[in-house]
């Protein structure tokens, strides 16, 4: 994930800052114990005036502190201790080895897959110059869509289908982040004729009022849910925002991914790219600008995973921690640093930018519901935008919409009557 976006995150105290807090609070503590304890008991004439007392008194307390510390961090859940950069038992080797990861550390998914429509059918007869029939030994790419309504919802997915219009065997996973369907979606969808399936999974309210909220967990995970209902254990699973940018060549590199595979991703944050350091053909570490204790500090577009490797791995998952989604969902699957598979000719190639639209408010046009008849397009269009979610048409807010004709403004009653 973009390192802008989770700077919050980051401890607001420094190190010095809290030895200068805990050194006065323990101090405090004892001065009061030490008091307590010579007014009652007076110190024996051969020894040092409180220096017993004062190692009676610190004792009971360095056993409850150091109680209490274990005591928080084994109630904390094994993502969370992760997350925080508190480690994770075994699972903090120096080769990212994770023989210590079981139920205790993540749960099995349990989603609620709501299926709006889906299709199996290719209709697609020619790709990137060849018929359909020559792709039929390849692996199929299942690319995993997160969205969510927005002005620039439908463009932005628009886009993304004429490109993945030209890649064989490929079943494009659409998980739209509210409650009901959307049929207009539906229609659009059928309408490429690649294989799809169109789910809604809502983000659950607990986390919408959250600061960063964790946008696109519930919708990856209702994927996940999907495959996994489904059996699948042969494929490549990939994770594709509807408003990056693809390079064709991306989907030749991760159809060959036998376990994990990784490759840089453009415009990430203040480096602007995010990737794995190799060296002699194998990954050694990573280059990103917001590590915070992740130890797999990649962008979610920036790996690939084969569905038989992930099948060894029960507990699957991806939990609601914004900015550490693609660093626990890598720890779920068991992954090792030797397991890495870098692609993009060694992680020296851009095959995916992390473009962003910039997002503007619904647009709303002013305009009186007797001329949104068949006397213009204008009815059909509005119509359509509205369904798309684009702009919305209103009677009474704002200005008239303007209507021109050679250069100057018309009543609407002289072009619409």
């Amino acid at each position: 994930m973009s390192s802008a976006h989770y700077q919050a995150l980051e401890p607001q105290t420094s190190d010095e800052d809290n030895e200068d807090i805990e050194r006065r609070h323990h101090q405090s503590h004892s001065r009061s114990c030490t008091t307590n304890t010579t007014a009652t008991h007076p110190p024996h004439p051969m020894v040092r005036k409180g220096g017993v007392a004062r190692r009676r008194c610190l004792l009971p307390l360095l056993g409850g502190a150091l109680f209490l510390v274990a005591f928080c961090y084994l109630t904390l859940s094994g993502d969370t201790r992760l997350a925080l950069g508190l480690g994770g038992g075994s699972e903090d080797s120096e080769d990212g080895s994770h023989h210590g990861l079981d139920s205790m550390n993540f749960r099995p998914l349990n989603e609620t897959v709501h299926i709006c429509s889906e299709s199996y059918e290719d209709r697609r007869q020619f790709m990137q110059d060849k018929p359909q029939s020559d792709y039929g030994q390849l692996p199929v790419i299942y690319f995993v869509t997160p969205t969510y309504p927005r002005r620039e919802q439908i463009p932005e997915l628009t886009r993304l289908a004429h490109t993945l219009l030209h890649v064989p065997r490929l079943h494009w996973l659409v998980a739209d982040d509210q409650e009901k369907c959307n049929d207009f979606m539906d229609t659009l969808l059928y309408r490429f004729g690649m294989p799809f399936t169109h789910m809604v999974s809502p983000m659950p309210s607990k986390f919408r009022n959250e600061k960063p909220a964790p946008r696109g967990v519930a919708n990856r995970r209702a994927a996940l849910q999907w495959i996994r209902q489904h059996n699948l254990t042969n494929g490549i699973l990939y994770f594709g925002d509807d408003d990056n940018t693809y390079d064709l060549r991306l989907f030749s590199e991760i159809r060959k991914t036998q376990r994990v595979s990784m490759f840089p991703v453009g415009l990430i944050a203040d480096y602007g790219v995010s990737g794995p350091v190799v060296r002699k053909g194998k990954v050694v570490a990573f280059l990103d600008s917001w590590v915070a204790g992740r130890r797999w500090p990649v962008d979610m577009a920036g790996f690939a995973v084969n569905l038989e490797y992930m099948a060894q791995y029960p507990y699957v998952n991806m939990p609601y921690k914004p900015g550490y989604e693609e660093d626990l969902f890598l720890r779920s699957i068991g992954l090792q640093m030797n397991l890495i598979e870098p692609r993009g000719n060694n992680c020296t190639e851009i095959l995916v930018w992390h473009t962003q639209t910039k997002s503007k408010k619904l647009g709303m046009v002013r305009l009186e519901s007797k001329y949104l008849d068949d006397r213009s397009n204008l009815g059909a269009l509005l119509h359509n935008l509205k369904l798309m979610g684009v702009t919305s048409t209103t009677e009474s807010e704002g200005r008239n919409a303007l209507i021109s004709k050679n250069g100057r403004e018309k009543p609407h009653s002289k072009i619409l009557s």
